[in-house]
């Protein structure tokens, strides 16, 4: 399994005091079938806890996986600044996703 994060995520990550320890335990959550929410078209949402908080007040991940292959974080969120994506930013991350895993 080889994971990523695209530049956006990777600059919100660091910023926000994510660990690449922390994404790592998220992707491999997933290969064992614990996911938060399939959000359909690859897009998976997952709660990643942070420095001092646990999952619940923590961060919300959005990342394209394909099992066995890929795993793209793409987006994120803290939960107190925001409570989710709307629907036309799920639609374009599911247009992203698909275009991730054509290779």
């Amino acid at each position: 399994m080889r994971i990523f994060q695209n530049q956006w995520f990777d600059k919100w990550a660091s910023k926000g005091g994510l660990s690449d320890e922390s994404l790592i335990k998220a992707v491999q959550e997933i290969e064992k079938g614990l996911i938060d929410a399939s959000l359909g078209g690859h897009v998976y949402k997952m709660r990643v806890g942070l420095h001092g908080r646990g999952k619940r007040g923590g961060a919300r991940t959005l990342l394209a996986y394909q099992k066995g292959n890929k795993a793209f974080f793409i987006y994120g969120f803290v939960k107190n600044t925001k409570d989710n994506i709307t629907k036309k930013e799920l639609e374009a991350l599911k247009l992203y996703a698909n275009t991730l895993f054509i290779y």
